[in-house]
């Protein structure tokens, strides 16, 4: 087996998979790359030919998002409405603009890439390795390949909910002083989406665009929160629905969820406190206290075995 050849495959395969997948996680809801190229376009005064615009294009709107598409839409026909619609929860949470189709795609394309991979150490570039471990290498990469998209969508799930729950107090504070200030509620929410650009902003500003294609606040609020997946945002929109319900007012309820906001955020970085010991004993365990030793007693090892004194 040629390591150098292995390493060479080894790389073009996943750079050619890295691209495929990053074309289908591309944000592309907002803007159309072809309307981009036209709008360019526009103002010239002999007008370019559409064949033309599109090679203008860049490869990966051209070639790697046309493949990728064609997978999902095989993928979609396969594969049962319950698992694309959890998927489609998934990726709300994620707050990915990914179709669940592509990433079912990217899970088969994946698959088959390590299965490709594995294929090729077991049995072309090396052989000693018997079948039944090349088949296992092959079943490996599989697995790989149908785990890694799940873990980055839970990755970034994770992480989004982490930016919402540090943004929730801030963006409370806001809210409460433009209530309090006379402006409504929805008004305070497109300030907050107005100053800030984070998650929760986002769904500030998603809130405020259904409720003006006339969907109800209150489910408006709802979908947020199953969105998001967070407790502390589903209280907040609880006690906001229960306040309109009941005519309280606005002010106070938003007054007492930044006080409780605000404890939480409090406790959460004191329980970090107190387990960071914890973690601290791994590493100083493992790595600093071996080191130690190695500094302190080897020069005394050293000295010791010259001497010819039995240890």
């Amino acid at each position: 087996m040629d390591p150098i050849l292995l390493l060479i495959i080894v790389v073009v395969g996943g750079v050619i998979v890295a691209g495929l997948v990053y074309a289908g996680m591309k944000d592309d809801s907002e803007t159309d790359p072809l309307q981009d190229r036209l709008a360019m376009f526009e103002d010239r005064e002999i007008p370019q030919s559409l064949e033309e615009i599109e090679l203008s294009l860049s490869f990966q709107d051209r070639v790697l998002l046309p493949i990728l598409r064609a997978i999902a839409g095989a993928t979609t026909r396969l594969t049962p409405q319950k698992q694309l619609e959890d998927a489609r929860h998934k990726i709300d949470l994620a707050g990915m603009s990914w179709e669940p189709s592509m990433f079912f795609a990217s899970r088969l394309l994946l698959m088959v890439a390590f299965v490709i991979l594995a294929f090729l150490v077991a049995f072309v570039f090396s052989t000693s390795t018997s079948a039944g471990t090349g088949i296992l290498y092959m079943i490996g990469g599989a697995g790989v390949g149908y785990i890694l998209p799940e873990l980055l969508i839970r990755s970034k799930i994770r992480r989004r909910q982490e930016n919402i729950l540090r943004a929730l107090p801030d963006a409370l504070d806001l809210l409460v002083i433009c209530v309090e200030a006379g402006l409504g509620f929805d008004m305070a929410m497109g300030k907050v989406y107005e100053k800030w650009d984070n998650d929760l902003a986002v769904a500030f500003g998603r809130i405020l665009r259904e409720i003006q294609l006339g969907k109800l606040r209150r489910d408006a609020l709802r979908d947020m929160a199953s969105r998001m997946d967070v407790p502390d945002v589903t209280a907040f929109t609880a006690a906001v629905i229960q306040a309109d319900q009941l005519g309280v007012s606005m002010g106070r309820i938003l007054r007492v969820q930044s006080d409780q906001m605000r404890v939480k955020r409090r406790q959460r970085a004191q329980e970090k406190a107190h387990q960071a010991p914890v973690k601290m004993m791994i590493p100083m365990v493992l790595l600093i206290f071996p080191s130690i030793w190695i500094v302190l007693l080897g020069p005394s090892i050293i000295i010791l075995m010259n001497t010819n004194v039995p240890i």
